[in-house]
């Protein structure tokens, strides 16, 4: 059964075991993702950069280091080893008061759309990663909202205060995209678990870099070839 996660595709394969684990915890190119769908809700409408840096902050540390940690403290079968409970409650915690903190400053500023929108990531980000519900909320569906359609909602929200018909078509393409990395990556870590034969599962990891890539790659590109 392959259970240690620190030869993902993900993990750098260079540093200290301390450092690979970090990275690997992050999940970067998903994590990428996340920020990337809320930076396409930033751009659906009006936007400036200072804002859309604010909410790839925000979904950074909720997403990127509570929501993983938090995952890491849900799962039974300790994919990145005994790491001390402490610490991941602590990183999860600190982070979430981190992004919490940003998204009040606009919530009370001109963005109030960005608070029930909020509450629904904070609902999901508990019971979606610490299988809360007896894990009735850890599945496809939640991931989709979640990670996919939220983000761009919010990053519209902390812009406009609005959601356009653009915002909808974007969240739209972010929960197909969502759907697609979820579906493949479930099959993927069970392939790697059977310990199946890489050929077996590396179009499976193909398609998760692939999809990341562009996600992340196109949104960069867009901005830059909006300012240059």
């Amino acid at each position: 059964m392959q259970e240690d996660r620190l030869s993902e595709w993900f993990v750098p394969k260079f540093g200290s075991q301390n450092f690979r684990l970090s990275m690997g915890i992050l999940f970067l190119p998903y994590t990428g993702m996340v920020v990337s769908f809320a930076i396409w809700g930033s751009l659906s409408v009006e936007f400036s950069l200072d804002r859309i840096g604010s909410i790839s902050l925000l979904y950074f540390f909720a997403i990127g280091i509570s929501a993983h940690c938090l995952d890491a403290l849900g799962s039974k079968k300790k994919p990145w080893g005994d790491i001390s409970h402490s610490k991941l409650w602590s990183a999860a915690i600190i982070s979430l008061i981190i992004s919490f903190s940003v998204g009040l400053y606009y919530i009370f500023l001109d963005s109030w759309l960005l608070f029930p929108i909020g509450i629904m990531e904070v609902f999901f980000l508990f019971a979606y990663n610490l299988e809360l519900f007896r894990g009735k909320f850890h599945n496809n569906l939640s991931f989709v909202i979640s990670w996919g359609i939220l983000p761009v909602f919010a990053g519209a929200a902390i812009q406009s205060n609005s959601i356009t018909v653009e915002t909808i078509m974007f969240s739209a393409i972010a929960g197909i995209v969502s759907y697609i990395l979820i579906v493949t990556s479930r099959k993927y870590k069970e392939l790697k678990r059977q310990n199946a034969n890489y050929e077996t599962y590396y179009k499976k990891e193909v398609i998760l870099k692939i999809v990341s890539s562009v996600v992340i790659f196109s949104t960069i590109f867009f901005i830059a070839l909006r300012y240059l």
